[in-house]
């Protein structure tokens, strides 16, 4: 049992790495490891007690801010930056939006960006740790749920390991989250003191605020791993099944231009055409006229002499695509 709790507390502590076996063919491992992931069932389970802590304007608007900071910090820091060094920044900047993605509780940013790129290495192959081959189910919870995608692959991230402080928040990710649930649950409780008129408490603010973002949060994410290789349009012929879906490009702030992004990773921008709602961008230019980020790489002319036809855009419409399908 120790080792197990020492596992929750810190992900480096296991004896064997996985990147130190050869990355295995067939990636599907439906022996879900049930005890380590208890902390992320009861984070679900906790929501139930919304009935008990009831509702106040302040909690749910608490809840959407907390939502949409966290999905900034993981679609622009964990994503854009991390996985694919789209933009640069400073040091400081980069450990406060990495630290503010670790508390969506997502596991550790090195863990998450190295489980990213080995996806768009392999995208929708037996070896894509989240293939959509392998059904919905598994590519949106089952493949974390497993033990051989527990580990972080530092053998794709080693250009981020120079950053030691990057390493104490993958090691440290849960602590990092159950401080922030204790933080929010302390807030709750002073403002119920010092500004009743809010309706809020500690208990309160700690359902909406922390868990049911929370959760709210992973799933959309997972939804890009999932839904988006599902349902929705593709600009692009890419070797896999990615779409763009209008409605989690909302929810997930832009990463829904998932056929753009798998056709072109390397530009800080997802939403290629002016129609394509991209919040993360718009707030990352916002940022680099503020000096706080910059070179953020754009999208080439190419691309988009590289983009579908209306009628194979049709086309793809009425039958199901094979990756690497030219219309």
């Amino acid at each position: 049992m120790f080792k197990f709790f020492l596992g929750w507390m810190d992900s480096w502590s296991e004896s064997a790495d996985i990147q130190t076996v050869p990355h295995p063919r067939h990636t599907k491992d439906i022996q879900i490891q049930w005890l380590r992931i208890l902390p992320f069932i009861l984070l679900h389970v906790a929501c139930l007690a919304v009935f008990w802590v009831g509702v106040s304007w302040f909690a749910v608007l608490f809840m959407l801010f907390f939502y949409g900071l966290r999905m900034f910090a993981i679609t622009a820091f964990f994503h854009r930056y991390l996985s694919h060094k789209t933009f640069q920044t400073s040091r400081l900047v980069q450990f406060v939006f990495i630290l503010i993605g670790t508390m969506s509780a997502q596991r550790g940013p090195l863990w998450w960006a190295a489980h990213h790129r080995y996806h768009h290495r392999f995208t929708d192959t037996e070896q894509d740790p989240h293939s959509s081959t392998h059904g919905f189910w598994y590519s949106h919870v089952g493949w974390f749920l497993n033990q051989q995608n527990f580990s972080t692959r530092k053998a794709v991230i080693k250009d981020w390991l120079k950053y030691p402080e990057l390493i104490w928040l993958d090691r440290f990710s849960l602590p990092v989250v159950l401080v922030t649930a204790v933080g929010i649950y302390i807030l709750g409780e002073w403002l119920a003191v010092t500004s009743p008129l809010l309706g809020t408490t500690g208990p309160q603010l700690l359902i909406w605020g922390f868990v049911i973002s929370t959760v709210l949060l992973i799933h959309a994410t997972l939804c890009i791993n999932s839904l988006a290789h599902l349902y929705g349009s593709r600009d692009f012929d890419t070797p896999d099944y990615s779409r763009n879906n209008l409605l989690l490009s909302i929810i997930t702030l832009g990463e829904g231009w998932h056929n753009n992004h798998h056709y072109y990773a390397g530009s800080a921008r997802q939403g290629f055409y002016w129609w394509q709602i991209d919040m993360t961008y718009y707030l990352l230019k916002i940022m680099s006229w503020l000096g706080v980020v910059w070179g953020l790489k754009p999208i080439p002319e190419r691309v988009y002499g590289a983009s579908l036809t209306t009628a194979s855009k049709l086309k793809i419409g009425l039958h199901k695509v094979e990756p690497g399908e030219n219309s």
